[in-house]
């Protein structure tokens, strides 16, 4: 590999590479980057198959996984979740969850529906206290949820 230190005309590539970054970004606006990063993109794809984009993938899950913490995730998974809520409507999350619904029973039996039917009782009667009741706390949470809007700021 190349040291990028090496001084012709006394600037090292990497001080070339910065400058010459920092005009482009003088020159061009956010379409450009966005037409540039198009271009390349179906270059990419023209050149490689899907064991090329899972391995890379795979590659850049565990980097993230090796440098970020749970609080990481869950701050990329709020945003996301509210960045979605922003650009959908109830007819988006149906959809999807029609789709989820049919690809999950493609994929299981009767036999998985009853055991996750279980878990999630024994779950419940873990919160109600196991009288079949459901706490004051939890009628609260989900009655905040159900009012004004499902939770959201009116």
């Amino acid at each position: 590999m190349a040291n990028n230190n090496d001084k012709r005309d006394g600037m090292s590539r990497e001080e070339a590479g910065r400058m010459g970054g920092e005009a482009t970004s003088k020159n061009h606006d956010k379409d450009f980057y966005e037409e540039i990063g198009r271009k390349g993109g179906e270059a990419t794809s023209e050149n490689h198959d899907r064991e090329f984009y899972e391995e890379i993938g795979k590659k850049g899950g565990e980097a993230t996984a090796e440098n970020h913490d749970s609080d990481f995730y869950e701050e990329i998974g709020r945003k996301g979740g509210e960045a979605t809520a922003e650009n959908h409507d109830s007819d988006f999350y149906e959809e999807i969850g029609r789709k989820g619904g049919e690809a999950t029973s493609k994929n299981h039996d009767r036999d998985f529906y009853e055991e996750i039917g279980k878990k999630g009782g024994e779950a419940r009667a873990r919160q109600d206290g196991g009288d079949g009741k459901m706490s004051l706390s939890e009628a609260g949470r989900k009655g905040g949820k159900n009012s004004h809007g499902g939770g959201r700021d009116s």
